[in-house]
């Protein structure tokens, strides 16, 4: 039997530490490890208008609601408790969907040096991992 959140209800009364997860964090890729749009770690992503429609794919929908702030790759894969390859996938199939614009960092500016700022929130995100 399946509890909250898809995860295995032995109906024992213990307070759940133990339960095991159905779903494996690659099957919500389709089992694919890559994808055709490459983001960086400390791409910083944000939400599009269309992201709030009601036919945003459910895998999407966390993601979707997290970056009505602009969130790193890292912030979002650890405020989310997912992979961070899972997170790379799921952003960049978004993105080619116009979900979540990906925008430009000091790196893609041509300075390769990323403002302090950004370094400060890929650092926090990943001691959330």
């Amino acid at each position: 039997m399946t509890g909250p959140l898809g995860r295995v209800d032995d109906g024992s009364d213990d307070d759940g530490d133990d339960d095991v997860a159905l779903v494996r964090p690659y099957s919500r890729t389709g089992g694919r490890t890559r994808s055709s749009f490459d983001l960086a770690v400390e791409a910083l992503v944000s939400s599009t208008e269309l992201a709030t429609g009601p036919t945003v794919d459910p895998e999407h929908q966390p993601i979707a609601e997290l970056c009505v702030e602009v969130r790193s790759v890292a912030e979002v894969a650890a405020l989310l408790h997912m992979p961070l390859g899972v997170a790379r996938i799921l952003l960049a199939d978004m993105a080619e969907l116009g979900l979540v614009q990906v925008h430009r960092t000091a790196h893609h500016l041509g300075s390769g040096i990323p403002p302090i700022g950004i370094l400060e929130r890929v650092l926090a995100g990943l001691r959330r991992l």
